[in-house]
């Protein structure tokens, strides 16, 4: 079996982990669970880390476990966490694991792999105890002293916020569900974000108390850009795996956009690369950084994990358009999110179609007149939908149009006007 723990290390995924005797565990098949907030009905390239991670050790032939936190996120994890977190409903969690399910179902191999990957609610264990029950069987192994000096509890403590008892009982609901994993699943290693490691210890010291088993916590590291800024944070938008959240186009500029100094880190971490490959890039990056290579195989790389060749063949598109491609083939919708950052205008249907392409230039403010605007196309620098016009006299027709909504003017290489036809 490959070495998955050297595999993480490669990668600059490994941050620490609890026993160095983990290597020789992993030696052989293992099962290994990774936990994921259900705050929301799609996980965030923030998740990215821990998502990998699992498909690392799935690769190298261990069982991977994602466990939701139907029960604990409804009580919120307050490791990393500034202030209170709001409470999540039984239904609002129960939609938001069957989207969590499908974005985890594109790293994660469910059904045919030789160890397939499992899903689970820890609710469906701890709806079964009364408050009493939880406190004799569990609450009575955790002693306050060591809970007070987890480092995510002396954060929260310390702060103008404070910590409320619910969030405080985290870590007994965290490590009762890798106790239960171990009993049901044979679950011998918890992964998980460095901020995890309080909770992971916890529920280490747990299995060990009550069954006797050493098991292992890995920890991966938390990821910042070049500036300092948390990985997965666009000014300050979360970036969705589920296109419904996040366009295609608008994840794939996130990739795109990645600083010269991040992006053979983040190809690291974040594609399955081989080493090789991605040293190649490194050499191209270094030697002509304009060509932002491996940006772009970055972007593609994970585009095409997430949203499949569709998605990444329609975000390469709109790119194309935004630098004076052709827009054939792009719905509104997409190009909505191309030309959110242009200046746009509204005009009625009556002004746009059937008009003269210089009467709508002027009228959509991209000229200032009818006459700059005859001089503009004179001088070969009028686009119609990124098509340059030539004739004086061109008319917009519907079909330029685009589904009946939009219209894309260009004057010379960079300056565009969005058209909303209403």
């Amino acid at each position: 079996m490959q070495n998955v723990i050297e595999v993480l290390r490669q990668r600059g995924l490994l941050e620490a982990v609890t026993n160095p005797d983990i290597e020789k565990v992993l030696s052989r098949p293992a099962v290994v669970y990774a936990g994921f907030d259900p705050s929301s009905d799609s996980l965030q390239v923030g998740n990215l880390i821990a998502v990998f991670g699992l498909s690392h050790f799935q690769r190298c032939g261990h069982t991977p476990i994602a466990v939701v936190g139907g029960a604990t996120g409804m009580i919120g994890d307050p490791s990393g966490k500034s202030s209170e977190r709001k409470a999540l409903s039984a239904d609002q969690v129960e939609k938001n694991l069957a989207g969590i399910t499908e974005n985890l179902s594109r790293f994660l191999d469910f059904k045919d792999a030789v160890a397939p990957a499992r899903i689970v609610n820890n609710n469906d264990w701890m709806k079964k105890f009364s408050f009493v029950e939880f406190l004799r069987d569990v609450g009575v192994h955790f002693r306050l002293g060591a809970m007070l000096g987890k480092e995510s509890v002396k954060a929260r403590l310390e702060s103008e916020a404070g910590m409320n008892y619910a969030e405080f009982s985290y870590q007994l609901l965290q490590s009762y569900d890798f106790l239960r994993l171990y009993d049901d699943q044979k679950c011998l290693v918890q992964i998980g974000g460095s901020d995890q490691w309080g909770n992971i210890t916890a529920g280490i010291d747990l299995v060990r108390k009550l069954r006797g088993v050493e098991t292992f916590g890995v920890t991966f590291p938390i990821v910042c850009d070049a500036s300092g800024a948390k990985f997965g944070k666009s000014e300050g938008n979360a970036i969705y795996l589920d296109r419904r959240k996040t366009s295609c186009f608008n994840f794939y500029q996130f990739f795109m956009r990645t600083m010269d100094a991040d992006v053979i880190r983040f190809l690291k971490m974040f594609t399955f690369l081989p080493m090789d490959e991605i040293a190649a890039l490194d050499e191209q990056t270094s030697r002509d950084p304009g060509k932002r290579d491996a940006q772009k195989r970055l972007a593609s790389e994970l585009t095409m994990l997430v949203h499949g060749k569709d998605g990444l063949d329609s975000a390469v598109r709109a790119t194309d358009a935004l630098y004076g491609g052709s827009v054939q083939g792009l719905k509104a919708a997409e190009l909505l999110d191309v030309f959110a950052d242009v200046p746009s205008s509204e005009l009625p249907v009556s002004e746009v179609v059937n008009r003269p392409a210089v009467d709508v230039a002027a009228s959509s403010g991209l000229c200032v007149s009818k006459g700059e605007a005859r001089r503009l196309l004179s001088g070969g620098g009028f686009y119609v939908n990124n098509v340059r016009i030539s004739d004086a006299g061109a008319l917009i027709r519907p079909e330029d149009v685009i589904d009946g909504r939009l219209l894309v003017l260009r004057s010379g290489k960079k300056s565009h006007r969005l058209i909303k036809v209403t």
